[in-house]
């Protein structure tokens, strides 16, 4: 019977799903029939698939041909099926063994003369592969096998054209692979599924091209604030007049985050592959170690910050992940835009729902915010006036909802500095050295709970933060400060560990001084306004 099947993947958010490409031959006029609920770039594949069978050089049988993209309740999307149709018409016409194909799976756009293009998305397929532990041979375009083999555990194999596959599969020739990853590279990268972040050797420079905190002067309070936001990963508001140093200080947050681990480096990247054909490593081939720092505008629609579409896609919070989502004009974001952001804090992931299907994208990142306190802008400003009405300050603040604010732990009033600040002071701390104290607290956390401070459920809370004697009985008066909510307290316990931590204490306990630090940068910053 003229029939074939080949596999492939269909890629749904970072899974990928297996795809039985099935190709079937019947008597009766020419026909290219595809079902199984392909779009419209998987629908127009059969004019290309035709011209490149042709221009390779094989004969395009003239029969029905009727392709089954199976299952057919998945919705299939991109070119990346080509290659794998253009082998179960190749094997179902007897050109091709239809039994030794079995043993691989195929991604791949094909071009009219038979070459095959990079795709979108090469890396993120491989890395869910990984995952199933699947143990069929990957065959990807050659473009696509550098960034692609830094996933070691599947057997990859990478080809130029369609012609030079079909003659791998006939035993005529091999295909290339990738040389293996130079030790020196791998060994700048946590390359331990054990080990934590801190452990790469390449924290004394990973930070060369971001700003650094020794161009800040004056602003210790919130300087104290961002690098214990750092420390136990911790989301931030800062809210002040402008010109006070907000966007400065927020930029250089990254500088104080150690550098990313070869899981994570890889998992960023898979999402950024998902975006843009650019690959997401450097130049030497290497996936970036810096967090990342992405900084949507206030005009950004909810799809475009949370993620979504037909077949949805990650968003600024999943682009931001593992690193710092950075939202200037606070109150400027649209309310449904803000409200979306609740769950992914809270849960460090973001489920998109539709109809037939649900897709989770991971969003672990740090919320930097910042605002400030007033239309105008000036309100508190020790020598400018603040000329907004009451209605309009209060209209203003509760653009930002309470739940929302409940949900960032540390919030920092950016006040403006005196002149002698810039003065002064003749040299801050450097970035460096605040990374370092940061590293030292990410270590005592890994080894005390394997995750940091902010990720603790309400059961780690109270495992892992014990409150002396002295510190008990102030609990109460502490609770009543930062509002009577279980949240509220946790985000207090939570930030007090993580002082404690930057101490190099690596008990379980906290002291007074840690929690009235703690609550010093848990003070709501926008109250409710009285007529």
């Amino acid at each position: 019977m003229p029939l074939a099947v080949t596999y492939s993947r269909s890629l749904q958010g970072l899974d990928a799903e297996l795809v039985h490409v099935e190709v079937h031959l019947a008597n009766g006029l020419p026909s290219f029939t595809m079902v199984g609920l392909p779009d419209a770039e998987v629908r127009e594949s059969k004019d290309r698939v035709r011209a490149a069978i042709i221009e390779s050089g094989f004969d395009f049988p003239a029969r029905r041909i009727t392709v089954n993209l199976a299952p057919a309740d998945l919705r299939k999307a991109s070119g990346r099926f080509d290659l794998a149709i253009a082998l179960g018409i190749l094997a179902a016409n007897k050109i091709i063994s239809s039994q030794q194909i079995l043993d691989y799976e195929f991604v791949g756009e094909l071009s009219l003369s038979g070459e095959i293009r990079p795709i979108q998305s090469c890396l993120a397929m491989a890395l869910a592969m990984q995952k199933l532990n699947n143990q069929r041979t990957f065959i990807i375009p050659f473009a696509n096998l550098e960034e692609t083999a830094w996933v070691q555990k599947i057997k990859l194999l990478a080809s130029k054209n369609l012609k030079e596959v079909c003659d791998f599969l006939s035993g005529k020739i091999k295909l290339h692979q990738h040389a293996a990853i130079k030790p020196s590279l791998v060994a700048s990268l946590a390359a331990s599924p054990n080990s934590t972040p801190t452990q790469s050797t390449a924290t004394d420079n990973h930070q060369n091209d971001l700003d650094d905190f020794s161009d800040v002067r004056g602003q210790l309070f919130a300087k104290r604030g961002l690098e214990i936001a750092a420390a136990g990963f911790h989301s931030v508001l800062l809210s002040g007049p402008p010109g006070t140093g907000k966007t400065m200080l927020a930029k250089r947050l990254p500088s104080i985050l150690p550098p990313l681990s070869q899981e994570e480096a890889l998992e960023l990247a898979a999402l950024v592959s998902l975006h843009r054909r650019i690959s997401p490593f450097d130049s030497i081939g290497l996936p970036s170690l810096i967090r990342p720092f992405r900084n949507p505008h206030h005009t950004s629609t909810t799809s475009a910050l949370v993620g979504g579409g037909a077949l949805p896609q990650a968003g600024e919070i999943s682009l931001a992940n593992y690193g710092v989502l950075f939202l200037d004009e606070f109150p400027e974001f649209s309310r449904s835009s803000l409200e979306a952001l609740r769950e992914p804090l809270q849960n460090g992931e973001i489920t998109i729902a539709r109809a037939r299907f649900r897709q989770s994208f991971p969003a672990k990142f740090i919320l930097l915010a910042a605002m400030n306190p007033c239309p105008c802008g000036f309100l508190g400003h020790p020598k400018k006036q603040c000329r907004c009405t009451l209605a309009q300050i209060q209209r203003y603040q509760l653009k930002v909802s309470g739940p929302l604010l409940d949900r960032i732990a540390i919030r920092i009033s950016v006040n403006a500095e005196d002149e002698n600040a810039f003065i002064e002071e003749k040299q801050a701390e450097t970035s460096k050295e605040i990374l370092n104290r940061v590293i030292g607290a990410w270590d005592i956390q890994y080894q005390r709970q394997g995750k940091l401070n902010h990720f603790l459920n309400a059961y780690e809370v109270s495992q892992y933060i014990r409150i002396d004697d002295q510190a008990h009985s102030n609990i109460a008066p502490i609770w009543k400060m930062v509002g009577a909510s279980g949240r509220g307290l946790h985000r207090v316990l939570k930030i007090a560990r993580t002082i404690a931590d930057l101490e190099g204490d690596q008990s379980n306990h906290i002291q007074l001084n840690h929690l009235l630090e703690a609550v010093s940068f848990s003070k709501p910053l926008i109250k409710p306004m009285t007529f």
